[in-house]
């Protein structure tokens, strides 16, 4: 997988963090540098996290499914794509200025769940995790902290785009990824 490749899926996957973050920044009254901070550690975090235990759990099967595995890849991406996509077009949700330990933790899970399955994807890809995991967790971080300021200032415009073009790059990830394994696309 190029760096160009891992930039893009890095980018896709942040985009989750990215709109809650936007959400995040327009609930705050008063921004400060600690909501920047939060947001950017807990998404990026686990965005980090998430694809290195999808990782684990996907080169314990790669044996039992290495034949299918880019229609996996393919399926996977597809979905989390797609659900990205449905959820741009969703009603606008609740905002909520919390920034306890339990609030964040449950949307850095919440948005990180693709993260895992990316991360299955990435073992059967044979992508080397380290670096791919610290660049998603870079680039959520900074997307996160960014989406708070951008969430603060300019308010709601910005989260439904952004869901929505993180989930056709997965989308487009998934169908390069199938069309190579299948002779059809070569680079």
């Amino acid at each position: 997988m190029s760096s160009l490749e891992l930039f893009l899926i890095a980018v896709g996957l942040s985009m989750d963090a990215f709109a809650v973050s936007i959400c995040k920044g327009l609930s705050v009254r008063r921004l400060q540098l600690k909501h920047v901070l939060l947001a950017g550690l807990y998404f990026g975090g686990f965005q980090a996290l998430m694809p290195a235990l999808g990782y684990l759990l996907g080169v314990q099967f790669e044996h039992l499914i290495v034949s299918i595995d880019h229609w996996i890849a393919f399926a996977l991406l597809l979905i989390i794509g797609g659900k990205m996509v449905q959820e741009s077009r969703a009603e606008e949700e609740h905002l909520d200025d919390d920034f306890s330990v339990k609030a964040m933790l449950v949307l850095a899970i919440a948005t990180s769940i693709d993260a895992l399955a990316m991360g299955v994807t990435f073992a059967f890809l044979r992508v080397d995790i380290v670096a791919a995991v610290l660049f998603i967790g870079c680039i959520t971080f900074l997307f996160s902290a960014a989406g708070i300021k951008i969430g603060h200032v300019f308010g709601s415009r910005y989260k439904s785009k952004a869901e929505l073009v993180g989930g056709l790059i997965l989308i487009l990830m998934g169908c390069k990824i199938l069309l190579e394994h299948l002779g059809i696309l070569v680079l």
